[in-house]
């Protein structure tokens, strides 16, 4: 009989120190069999601080072999998956986090407003509303108005469908371009922290090697 496991790229592990493999990765088999594997613990965390482990692929074959040797195991999922891992749970202060919103929100109202004026002024706007308005009404106007108001309103609406926001809630299913953003970070980090881990566990084995020489 085969086993399929699906392990994803990364957990968030809060106060638990056992690691079982329902924690990383689906587990697809026979029912009897899959509900064994589901509490079959791979790791025993002892640290004592907020730090990230590495679980291996190769880890999970090698538990799942010992458990059920007669099984081949097949890999679905990620070749490593990163634990996050705090010894207590994190505390949500509202206070504190309103107040980075309000902040990040005054940084990013300041930020963009700077950035629209800069670019109407090296753009030469007004001026160019002002050929606008001469076109097509044929006369001169300091303060054209009627270009300048629905241009406001237009600038304003398209700022809404592009970030796909208004009142908190979104215009459609779409993610965001700050939810896309976002993931990509998340991406590079979690990429980033495999890379280290993985480097980390290949001096260790080399040190090891050495070691036994």
């Amino acid at each position: 009989m085969e086993i399929y496991i699906k392990p994803v790229k990364k957990i968030t592990v809060e106060e638990r120190r056992d690691i079982y493999l329902r924690d990383l990765a689906e587990v697809v088999a026979d029912k009897k069999t899959a509900e064994k594997l589901k509490k079959l613990k791979l790791l025993h965390i002892e640290a004592d601080k907020k730090t990230n482990f590495l679980v291996s692929v190769t880890d999970i074959v090698r538990a799942v072999a010992a458990r059920f040797p007669d099984n081949a195991v097949s890999n679905l999922g990620e070749a490593d998956t990163v634990i996050d891992f705090s010894p207590t749970k994190k505390k949500d202060n509202s206070v504190w986090k309103w107040l980075k919103i309000a902040f990040v929100t005054l940084v990013l109202l300041a930020g963009s407003a700077t950035a629209i004026m800069s670019f109407h002024s090296d753009a030469q706007m007004p001026q160019v509303f002002k050929n606008y308005y001469r076109i097509f009404f044929g006369k001169e106007s300091d303060r054209p108005m009627l270009i300048d108001i629905p241009y406001s309103v237009g600038l304003g609406v398209g700022i809404m469908l592009f970030f796909n926001h208004f009142a908190g809630k979104k215009l459609t299913e779409d993610p965001t371009p700050i939810e896309v953003e976002m993931s990509l970070y998340e991406t590079d980090v979690t990429d980033t922290v495999l890379d280290v881990l993985s480097d980390e566990r290949a001096h260790e084995g080399d040190g090891n090697k050495n070691g036994t020489n």
